[in-house]
């Protein structure tokens, strides 16, 4: 297990591995549709080189003043992973732009995204359903994009020992093409000893 902090260097991200399991320490962004779409239409320099976790956080506001800013003013309640397979088509985009060195999420992305991370990204799993647990792990820095609702706004959170396992690693490897694969393998050994016995 190893712990890494925020931002992440590039000697970081070249000794990651698929089924690494790390300690995220440091800053990372949440961002989901809205605020993708927001972040290529314009610039945001506090994302640059960072970490963006797909998370639309449960967030309790101790004033009940949605509008306040004030990082003391909200608790995060729940902060599990969303599906980052929604994000496919503005993550290639979000890389180059802002020069991602991580993205958080659950179920992987596609071959385009791991082709962005070459050399220069990995894509980390957190678990789905410890949402609560998570949220006992981070505390918010500040919001910006409110007014896009709680789940959809850009969350920037400070996590202390954020477990990830790295899933697609800057050598092209990805979990999910190992499984996939050894899937239709056994899917076809199991096939064919079918049309065997008949």
């Amino acid at each position: 297990m190893l712990k890494l902090k925020t931002p992440f260097s590039q000697e970081d991200i070249l000794k990651l591995n698929v089924g690494d399991v790390i300690l995220v320490n440091g800053t990372i962004f949440t961002a989901r549709d809205k605020a993708h779409k927001y972040l290529l239409e314009n610039y945001a320099e506090q994302i640059k080189g960072g970490i963006i976790y797909h998370c639309g956080p449960l967030v309790k506001t101790i004033n009940d003043n949605m509008n306040k800013r004030d990082n003391n003013n909200y608790i995060i309640i729940s902060a599990g992973p969303t599906t980052s397979s929604r994000m496919n088509q503005f993550t290639p985009a979000i890389i180059e732009k802002y020069g991602i060195k991580a993205i958080i999420g659950k179920g992987g992305m596609d071959s385009k995204v791991l082709d962005s991370i070459k050399g220069r990204g990995v894509y980390l799993s957190a678990i789905g359903g410890l949402g609560a647990l998570y949220a006992k792990l981070m505390k918010v820095k500040c919001v910006e994009k409110l007014e896009f609702g709680m789940p959809e706004a850009i969350w920037e959170l400070e996590v202390k020992d954020f477990p990830v396992i790295v899933t697609m690693d800057a050598k092209e490897n990805s979990i999910y093409d190992s499984v996939q694969q050894a899937s239709k393998k056994r899917f076809l050994k199991l096939i064919g000893a079918k049309f065997q016995g008949i």
